[in-house]
């Protein structure tokens, strides 16, 4: 005869497999179908336990984004690394192959990490989220448009994050590529990246 799992409050990491469950919940039903509740029976721990962590639902929803911005920035800086030799504006289409490849790779959290949802879970002191995403660029783009005007900076800031995020969502929503193989959509990221790396390398000049 066998016994069932104890479903208490003692755990190994209880805090980092409710993150675990969480995340997978979320990839599988988005934010419509998650609940706390959930993840704790996901994570065989009593419906109670997850308190001891995470206060409410948006406080776990938060610790996701969180670490959906962290992996997402180091995505970006991973590929922007491997064009470190080349010119500045191909460590920018890294910085834009870094960003699709983590949203292809997690679509609904990243839909969660840049939703109105989002915009109401109240952040940890310390937190950037967004922020961090737009302080990359800030830095990649300083090689490439050197000592443009503000306006200049401004414009090739919107450009660049435009078009890595408006592209990517669209391969999300299916209105990009939905016919595509695997490789000619991402040659067509590719085009779009290049593209945009190219203007923006001639907004700065005179």
């Amino acid at each position: 005869m066998t016994r069932s799992k104890p479903r208490g409050y003692h755990h190994g990491d209880l805090r980092e497999a409710l993150v675990v469950a969480g995340r997978k919940l979320v990839e599988e039903k988005g934010i419509r179908g998650f609940t706390l509740r959930e993840c704790a029976r996901r994570a065989e721990v009593s419906h109670a336990a997850p308190a001891h962590h995470f206060a409410s639902m948006d406080d776990l929803l938060a610790e996701l984004v969180r670490r959906g911005f962290a992996e997402l920035t180091a995505a970006m800086t991973t590929e922007a690394a491997r064009a470190a030799d080349d010119e500045p504006a191909a460590r920018l289409v890294g910085l834009g192959v870094g960003y699709m490849a983590f949203a292809a790779a997690n679509p609904t959290l990243f839909q969660l990490m840049f939703s109105r949802e989002a915009n109401h879970i109240e952040p940890k002191e310390g937190d950037e989220g967004a922020e961090s995403v737009r302080r990359l660029l800030a830095a990649v783009l300083d090689d490439v448009v050197g000592d443009a005007a503000d306006e200049v900076r401004q414009q090739a800031a919107d450009l660049a994050w435009g078009t890595m995020h408006g592209f990517i969502t669209l391969v999300l929503e299916g209105e990009i590529g939905r016919r595509d193989s695997s490789r000619a959509l991402k040659a067509r990221g590719l085009a779009a990246l290049a593209a945009m790396a190219d203007t923006v390398a001639r907004l700065a000049r005179p």
